[in-house]
């Protein structure tokens, strides 16, 4: 029976389960693995995977770089204090902003935000607000927006961390080891669990690793608010998978390796380029909405963090794992105290 009832999408967590900090170790990070065809769940850490995966599996990791997207600063106008997420820029210099103040600023006014070390800095002009919210601004500096935001910006922590508050070793932290291409306003937190030392491992054991690019919205986190999932209306992400990275999985599975896709955003970068049934280059945005029932056409195996209820996250997972044995592993995950979340622990199901 199709799960499209929002309820079944719930879970009681106790906050004290919620990681506020990352591990000394990424990879000294708890593993649940989860087996679909014995329907068992056995309990390992990060740092098993090359004893877990069989040679000649692909592990498909997500290259996103997490943008230091989070602006503080004040209303020149009012001196009253201003936050800002930045979404984009475009080829104008222009930025789209989230903004968020105690009273509604006025098209024109301009901001001035606060750099690392608290001090003035760099002052926006906003220009326009869009229907949805965000804020067309334009910064009074012709340096390129990423070199302003490594001065200005801040790790965009979810709230569930510390409020949100970024720490100095969050900059290190909230970003994989492998991160190259910038463009997203969260981690891909599955990845965050690798190491250099593990990913050179899982080579030696025959693993082999794939990139894609997804770049994650400031929607993933969201909570679904219709009851009904049909009625969600998805987020849009853009993403990447080349001809090279589709060859090399194809040969994997052709030659009896194991899909394994690294969170989420792997998951969905995957098969939205396998839409057509065959795994194939694509670029561009993808609004996919992986939810009970759903066929996977690229994925064999998932490793990912455990999700907030009620999110989009939570319906990949009880689509790819099944809702009764996904239930038992977020309840054996809760009783056997696991870390949940950005910061937390993860699962693989086989």
């Amino acid at each position: 029976m199709p799960m499209d009832e929002l309820a079944d999408y719930d879970y009681e967590l106790p906050r004290e389960l919620i990681a506020q900090q990352p591990l000394a170790r990424r990879s000294d990070a708890r593993l649940l693995l989860v087996d679909r065809r014995r329907q068992t769940i056995a309990h390992h850490h990060v740092r098993d995977l090359p004893e877990l995966l069989r040679p000649g599996d692909c592990l498909v990791l997500n290259d996103t770089r997490v943008l230091p997207a989070r602006l503080i600063g004040r209303r020149d106008l009012t001196g009253g204090r201003w936050e800002g997420l930045f979404l984009a820029a475009n080829a104008d210099g222009l930025w789209r902003v989230l903004a968020r103040s105690r009273s509604r600023p006025q098209t024109g006014e301009t901001v001035t935000l606060l750099n690392l070390q608290g001090q003035d800095d760099l002052q926006l002009r906003l220009l326009l607000r869009e229907p949805d919210g965000p804020w067309i601004v334009q910064p009074l500096s012709s340096a390129p927006a990423f070199d302003l935001l490594e001065r200005v910006g801040r790790v965009p922590l979810p709230p569930y961390i510390r409020k949100g508050e970024m720490r100095p070793e969050d900059r290190h932290r909230y970003q994989t080891v492998f991160a190259r291409h910038a463009g997203s306003v969260a981690a891909p937190t599955a990845g965050l669990h690798f190491t250099p030392e593990l990913l050179a491992r899982l080579n030696e054991a025959g693993v082999q690793t794939a990139w894609v690019t997804l770049h994650i919205g400031r929607d993933t986190f969201q909570p679904i608010k219709t009851q009904r999932l049909e009625e969600h209306r998805m987020h849009s992400e853009w993403g990447r998978i080349d001809a090279q990275t589709v060859a090399q999985i194809l040969r994997a599975r052709q030659e009896g390796g194991r899909v394994a896709a690294v969170g989420s955003t792997s998951v969905r970068v995957l098969e939205t380029a396998a839409r057509s049934g065959r795994l194939e280059p694509w670029c561009g945005q993808t609004d996919l909405f992986i939810r009970p029932p759903y066929t996977f056409r690229a994925v064999d195996l998932l490793l990912t963090n455990f999700h907030l209820p009620r999110t989009t996250l939570l319906a990949m997972v009880y689509a790819f794992g099944g809702k009764a044995l996904m239930q038992r592993a977020y309840a054996e995950a809760i009783r056997e105290r696991y870390r949940f979340y950005s910061y937390g622990d993860a699962m693989l199901i086989v």
